[in-house]
């Protein structure tokens, strides 16, 4: 039973790095874009579902609450993208959000006192705060009805690129034994684990203070439909990298 999950973890694992990047350096709003988002989304639950499974199955708590950490960021920034209304889904969303936040940071307090060097209690409080700013950003969109504009693409973007991270970081940090001996513990590897965020933070900007961005209107109902550069307010060329 192990097997088939490592390969299933491992395969979604690759494919979400490789469709991840791509997301990232193509135009938003592209069909590219629109295309590789939707499989590194895939890729990314399928990696969450078999790292929960594997990690249940190995009584590996700090996995089990990554796993869910994933999970969590992956469809409420894949859901952000595709439509601005709340569903069900969305406040389904939030108590996985303040659940997981309380099991993070009640693991961290553990570690204090029983250091585990697989869930250190240093990264266990970092995604406990990542937690509670994404079930903030939750209250506020559910509190408002709705979502658009600005605040609906920087929340697209900022958990995609968390949820890039969490891959970058578990393979370059957590799987170095797969590289040559002189490439462990280096500096190279660190980089390319933290890439997502100065990638992150670019594009924010760029969404955030480009006077080519005009907000959108009110958020209102609307049926659920691929994300398109018309839906983002942007000229095809405005985020071309």
């Amino acid at each position: 039973m192990r097997l088939p999950l490592l390969i299933l973890h491992i395969l979604g694992g690759t494919v979400g790095l490789l469709a991840g990047t791509l997301a990232m350096a193509v135009r938003k709003g592209s069909r590219l874009h629109r295309a590789s988002g939707n499989v590194f989304t895939i890729a990314m639950v399928t990696l969450a579902s078999s790292a929960l499974w594997l990690a249940i199955m190995k009584s590996q708590r700090g996995n089990i609450i990554g796993s869910i950490v994933t999970f969590y960021m992956i469809t409420t920034a894949w859901l952000a993208g595709r439509r601005r209304n709340i569903g069900r889904s969305d406040w389904a969303a939030l108590l996985v959000g303040l659940g997981g936040a309380a099991a993070v940071i009640t693991l961290g307090v553990q570690n204090l006192h029983h250091p585990d060097k697989n869930a250190p209690a240093g990264m266990s409080f970092f995604f406990g705060v990542v937690l509670l700013l994404a079930a903030a950003g939750d209250v506020r969109m559910l509190a408002r009805g709705g979502i658009a504009g600005r605040q609906r693409i920087t929340r697209h973007l900022w958990r995609m690129c968390f949820g890039l991270f969490i891959a970058t970081g578990s393979f370059f940090l957590g799987q170095q034994q797969v590289f040559p001996a002189f490439l462990r513990g280096s500096i190279f590897l660190t980089v390319l684990a933290l890439l997502p965020f100065p990638l992150m933070i670019y594009w924010l900007f760029r969404v955030r203070f480009s006077k080519a961005y005009r907000a959108g209107p009110p958020p209102m109902p609307m049926a659920m439909g691929p994300l398109k550069a018309c839906d983002l307010h942007i000229p095809s060329e405005t985020f071309a990298p």
